[in-house]
C-alpha cells in the first residue's frame, strides 16, 4: 500500500492547518517535499481554490496556493515523488488552457503528474469566473473526456462535445507520460460514480473507515457492469498520525503510538482495498513535521 502526503503550507484551512504554518512560506514547503521524497512518499499533493469569498474566509483562510505553480516549483527540488493535483477544480478553466499547464508540468518534471480533478464547491467562485456552478457536474464529466484527448500523445487533440469544441490546435510539449492518470475526488453518489466510470483512480473526501467498503464496492460494481478494466487506484485519507509517544495533546482523533502499532491500524484500509492512503502529521513546526515523515518512511511503512 502507498503513501502520499497532502502538503502543509500551500493550503490553510483551519479544519487541518497546523498554527506554525500561518508564518511559513516557500522555503519549508520546499524541505517538507525533499523530506517526503527521501521518505518513499508516493506523491505530494496541492490544494486548488482560485479565490475564496470573505464568508468563508474565517474557515478556509485565503491562503491557497496555485497548484501548477506549487507542483512545477516543487519538481524542481525533488527527484522521483509524483506530483498531484488534490484536487484540481478543471471546470473553472477551459480544457486546453488546464492542457497546457498540466502537459508543461508532466514534460517539464519528467513525467511524474497525477491529475487530481473534483467539481468544487465555493459558488461565488464560479460566478466571478463566468462558470456555471449548478451545472458544474456536467461541466466536470465533459472536461474528463476533453482533458483525456488534449493529454493524450496527440500533437492536435481533437474533441467535439456540448461545452467544448476544438480541433486543429497545437499544442506541445507534450506529456512524458503516454497517459496522464486521472483520479477523481469526493465521495458524494455522482462523485463516486465519476470516478468509477471516468477515472483511473478515487480520491475520497474524507469518508470514515466504516462508510469506505460500502462506496469501495459501489466502484467495482459500476466498473464491472460498465466492462471497465484495467488499473484503478482507490484512496483514503487516514486520520491524524503522530510517530511515537507524543509529549503535547495531539487531539483525541490522532492515531499515535509505535511504528508498528500505527502500521497495524493503518493495514485496516489494505484490508477494504485501498490501494494508498494520503496521510498528515501533527506537528509544532517544520523541523518536528520532517522527523514524522522520515519517522513514518523509516520505520511505520516497511510495515504496511
Amino acid at each position: 500500500m502507498e503513501y502520499g502526503i497532502q502538503l502543509p503550507v500551500q493550503s490553510q484551512s483551519t479544519i487541518y492547518a497546523e498554527p506554525w504554518e500561518a508564518g511559513a512560506g516557500p522555503g519549508d514547503l520546499a524541505e517538507v517535499a525533499r523530506a517526503a521524497d527521501r521518505a518513499g512518499f508516493a506523491y505530494i499533493a496541492a490544494c486548488d481554490h482560485v479565490a475564496v469569498p470573505r464568508r468563508l474566509a474565517p474557515a478556509m483562510s485565503t491562503v491557497w496556493y496555485d497548484p501548477v505553480a506549487t507542483l512545477a516549483f516543487l519538481a524542481g527540488v525533488t527527484e522521483r515523488v509524483r506530483l498531484l493535483s488534490h484536487v484540481a477544480v478543471v471546470g473553472l478553466r477551459h480544457p486546453l488552457l488546464t492542457a497546457k499547464q498540466y502537459a508543461t508540468l508532466d514534460h517539464l518534471s519528467g513525467g511524474r503528474l497525477i491529475l487530481g480533478v473534483g467539481a468544487g464547491h465555493v459558488q461565488e467562485e464560479f460566478e466571478a469566473l463566468g462558470v456555471d456552478f449548478a451545472g458544474r457536474g456536467a461541466v466536470l464529466d465533459e472536461s474528463i473526456d476533453a482533458l483525456r484527448k488534449a493529454l493524450g500523445p496527440e500533437e492536435f487533440p481533437e474533441h467535439h462535445g456540448k461545452l467544448y469544441d476544438f480541433e486543429g490546435l497545437g499544442q506541445r510539449p507534450r506529456p512524458a507520460q503516454p497517459r496522464v492518470p486521472v483520479w477523481v475526488g469526493g465521495s458524494s453518489p455522482a462523485a463516486v460514480r465519476r470516478a468509477a466510470l471516468k477515472g483511473d483512480g478515487w480520491l475520497p473526501q474524507g469518508d470514515p473507515r466504516d462508510r469506505l467498503p460500502a462506496q469501495i464496492d459501489r466502484i467495482r460494481r459500476l466498473r464491472a457492469e460498465a466492462g471497465i478494466e484495467g488499473p484503478f487506484s482507490v484512496g483514503a485519507i487516514a486520520e491524524p498520525l503522530y510517530v511515537g509517544t507524543p509529549t503535547w495533546d495531539v487531539g483525541r482523533r490522532t492515531l499515535s503510538g509505535a511504528p508498528d502499532a500505527l502500521a497495524e491500524s493503518l493495514r485496516a484500509y489494505r484490508a477494504m482495498g485501498v490501494d494508498q492512503i494520503q496521510v498528515r502529521f501533527r506537528s509544532r513546526g517544520r523541523t518536528e513535521l520532517i522527523d514524522q515523515i522520515s519517522a513514518f518512511g523509516a520505520d511505520t511503512a516497511p510495515h504496511l
